[in-house]
């Protein structure tokens, strides 16, 4: 459900450039490309569920085919459809019946965890591509964190390096919209890496203290969604 004039995409994804968060191509190769975005939102894993699975309430319409976000269904069950109906026109001159569009279909849902989704979106809809996109949720310190990845692979007629930047650009609207919607936080950038010590000096000679091992807590603990699905490997972000 991109913009399907794909030159309103294109200009869409050259207005975003300047914008920290609307570019984020992590891979990019002769048939195929990965899109990823984050965000950190202050509702629980619950809600930010609750919303994802209500497209409608969040997806913005002038990236759907009739125009109209409000069209949209999510089912979140595996086989299920995220479908957009495209209403009946009846009016002087002109009449037709209720048609619908298939964007991508549910392969896995994982309540609170996580979403997956097979379909090409937007313009890759009339290329023999297939992309997962892949919505992982897990609680961090400041709230929950939403990572958002879409993987295409395929033949296509596009210039890869040109339509990955259009799509990477539409994705990252979707999930600044659903984020806003929950509750944007702000997270900081990881530090610097620690200068190492220098060599020599006073106390050179003087062996360093060895590690204490601290014993792990005894405590059940759920596994994280990067243990859960392993193919969104941690990369150290926060």
């Amino acid at each position: 459900m991109l913009n399907y004039r794909l030159a309103h995409v294109l200009g869409t994804a050259a207005l975003l450039a300047a914008a920290p968060a609307a570019a984020e191509v992590t891979g990019s190769g002769p048939s195929g490309f990965v899109s990823r975005h984050e965000a950190v939102v202050e509702a629980s894993p619950r809600d930010v569920w609750l919303a994802l699975i209500t497209p409608s309430g969040w997806w913005t319409s002038e990236h759907t085919w009739s125009g109209d976000a409000a069209n949209l269904v999510l089912t979140p069950q595996a086989g299920g459809c995220f479908c957009e109906k495209i209403p009946e026109v009846d009016e002087p001159g002109r009449f037709t019946l209720e048609g619908s569009v298939e964007h991508m279909r549910v392969i896995q849902a994982y309540p609170e965890r996580a979403l997956r989704m097979q379909g090409a979106l937007g313009p890759l809809q009339s290329e023999p591509v297939t992309g997962i996109l892949t919505v992982a949720i897990s609680e961090v310190e400041a709230g929950t964190r939403i990572v958002w990845e879409y993987n295409v692979g395929g033949a296509m007629r596009y210039e890869v390096p040109v339509i990955a930047r259009a799509v990477d650009g539409v994705m990252g609207i979707q999930l600044a919209a659903l984020a806003e919607k929950l509750g944007p936080v702000e997270v900081a950038p990881p530090p610097p890496p620690a200068e190492p010590e220098a060599q020599g000096g006073e106390g050179a000679d003087e062996p360093a203290e060895a590690p204490v091992d601290e014993a792990p807590a005894a405590e059940d603990k759920a596994p994280s969604v990067d243990e859960v699905f392993g193919d969104l490997v941690d990369d150290g972000r926060p």
